[in-house]
């Protein structure tokens, strides 16, 4: 059983940057496709980013946040990661991070994950 955690999350500027970890226990992410989801209030959970497993080197980003967020990983230190950069009042959410296949490519649906984190939340102030 994987146990995922992010933090990072916080408070930024219109225009600035936050960088999201997700610290992995119990099974060693590097044999895992990652992925970082997002949620609104009042909206359904959304795909923001996706790397595969660490014998590929695929990714894959949600239209909005294209050329903005990068998704990154440190098999040394079980970590996920997630740079936001020039973010914007679309972006604040609680984002997640999750685990999914064994050896798998980058994913866009939630029913393809089966580990979660608890979420960390993402202001943006205007």
């Amino acid at each position: 059983q994987v146990q995922l955690v992010e933090s990072g999350g916080g408070l930024v500027q219109a225009g600035g940057s936050l960088r999201l970890s997700c610290a992995a226990s119990g099974r060693t992410i590097s044999n895992y496709a990652m992925g970082w989801f997002r949620q609104a209030p009042g909206k359904e959970r959304e795909f923001v980013a996706s790397i595969s497993w660490s014998g590929g080197s695929s990714t894959l980003y949600a239209d909005a946040v294209k050329g903005r967020f990068t998704v990154s990983r440190d098999n040394t230190k079980n970590t996920l990661y997630l740079q936001m950069n020039s973010l914007n009042p679309e972006d604040p959410a609680a984002y997640y991070c999750a685990g999914g296949a064994v050896m798998g490519g980058p994913e866009r649906l939630r029913s393809r994950y089966n580990h979660w984190g608890q979420g960390t939340q993402v202001t943006v102030s205007s």
